[in-house]
């Protein structure tokens, strides 16, 4: 199989870590979406990232899809649970994830357009998504070894997805100095391999 993406996309790099945790090999295929000569949109008629090409040439998008695919695809370290409330406790900590991610692209992209188009109000509608989301996922992980208890989920890989975008793109928004438990956290994310490896080039 292979994997269709960009070295920063977040939701790449989900996809990307889960195929590290689950120890599938897959050649990458580095094209954004607006590259020219992008095969993107040959795959996924969205023409979004990441896909997921499968040996049969079957595409798979986006990124909850396809690491739902690859979770049950091997049946080593598995990081959803069995469908039950705590599958779906998983997958509403990944479409918070998500929605987060989603905010701050938008910023990204807004604040690429030329100054005089730009939304004011657009980015810090975004921004305070961003502020609030941030204040409910620290209080939800808490105290707690990951963010569902005890073990290493999809949730975690969702969450430390986000937090490594903010460090990229949003270094200002420090949201290490405010948020104890979220730090916590990816500390100890970006002592697996699999973070580590997937981590976007530093001034990309």
């Amino acid at each position: 199989m292979k994997l269709i993406g960009s070295l920063t996309s977040p939701y790449v790099r989900k996809t990307r870590v889960v195929l590290a945790e689950k120890k599938i090999e897959y050649d990458f295929v580095i094209t954004p979406p607006g590259a020219a000569g992008s095969v993107v949109a040959g795959y996924n008629p969205l023409a979004r990232i990441p896909v997921l090409v499968l040996d049969d040439d079957t595409a798979l998008f986006d990124s909850p899809v396809i690491v739902e695919y690859l979770d049950s695809a091997a049946p080593n370290n598995k990081l959803l649970p069995q469908p039950n409330r705590e599958r779906i406790e998983a997958k509403r900590w990944e479409a918070l994830a998500d929605g987060l991610l989603d905010a701050a692209v938008d910023i990204r992209r807004e604040t690429q357009r030329p100054g005089k188009e730009q939304s004011l109000a657009w980015i810090e509608r975004n921004r305070q998504v961003i502020e609030t989301g941030l204040i409910h996922l620290d209080q939800e992980i808490g105290e707690k070894n990951w963010c569902m208890g005890t073990h290493f989920n999809l949730s975690d890989v969702a969450v430390g997805c986000v937090l490594g975008y903010l460090d990229l793109r949003f270094p200002a928004l420090d949201w290490r100095a405010r948020h104890a438990n979220l730090l916590r956290l990816s500390d100890k994310l970006m002592q697996r391999p699999s973070f580590q490896d997937t981590a976007p080039p530093a001034g990309a």
